[in-house]
């Protein structure tokens, strides 16, 4: 069941002159990878084919993600008239597939499966809070905060689910702390980096590496402190780690350097 509906969303107070075009590049790219969450949705059916409790979160799940990229669509069609949200959309579902078809998790389990998506969903709602605290854009700051409370819930429903698998399955800390490094690493696939690409560069040649640079400069400046702060503690818990402490505060330093090595790259990228 939705939280929320794009009727929700108070589009009248849109102001053209809060607009932070790096911003808009973002959004925009965004909106792309959240609408194409109903592929997401099929492959954790397949993999948890004889869970119909999970298959029907996931598809709960699928919905809400959706309407996060539609939402973030039709904003940034009112931010730049010149972006067409279904002709960017298309664009980067023929050049951008997940193996749908695939039986087992690519991360080894079922357990490895959700502490992965934990690790997804502390992305998003860390990046949304994020985008909504450096937003001066009010219907942007809306919706952003909106997402990121559907992220918040999104991270708890695949935790409890993770819960269940790791009575079942009983994976060792490092194999889940091996799970969430990998997935966290993959921040900076071809998903992001393409959806970029698509949204922003149009008919342009795709080169991969100039559009990750220019998404994470653009993505990345929005952070602040506490933001990874938090981020690193959700993705501590879903690996059974602590995350008060020295870990924790180790592996907070070592996140905001890498996020602050990769807005070095100039915005003109």
């Amino acid at each position: 069941m939705k939280h929320w509906t794009l009727d929700d969303i108070p589009w009248q107070r849109f102001d053209p002159t809060r607009l932070d075009a790096n911003l808009v590049a973002v959004a925009k790219a965004a909106s792309l990878v959240e609408r194409n969450s109903a592929d997401y949705a099929e492959y954790l059916c397949n993999v948890f084919a004889d869970d119909p409790a999970f298959q029907a979160a996931a598809r709960e799940w699928a919905v809400e993600e959706v309407q996060h990229g539609e939402a973030l669509g039709r904003w940034s069609e009112m931010a730049d008239p010149g972006f067409n949200f279904e002709e960017s959309m298309a664009r980067f579902r023929a050049g951008y597939r997940i193996p749908v078809e695939a039986a087992e998790s690519v991360r080894g389990s079922r357990t490895g499966e959700l502490t992965a998506r934990c690790v997804v969903e502390t992305g998003t709602s860390s990046f949304y809070s994020a985008l909504r605290d450096a937003s001066n854009e009010p219907v942007l700051k809306i919706i952003c905060a909106r997402i990121a409370g559907d992220e918040f819930r999104h991270y708890k429903l695949f935790y409890t689910h993770m819960e269940r698998y790791l009575v079942l399955e009983k994976p060792s800390r490092l194999r889940r702390v091996l799970v969430a490094v990998g997935r966290f690493r993959e921040t900076d696939d071809d998903e992001l980096a393409f959806a970029y690409h698509c949204a922003n560069d149009g008919e342009a040649f795709y080169n991969r590496k100039a559009s990750a640079a220019a998404y994470a400069a653009r993505a990345y400046r929005c952070y602040r402190p506490d933001h990874v702060q938090r981020a690193v503690a959700m993705i501590l818990k879903a690996t059974g780690i602590s995350p008060q402490g020295r870990v924790g505060s180790m592996a907070t330093k070592l996140v905001w350097r890498h996020l602050q090595r990769q807005t070095r790259v100039p915005l003109a990228a």
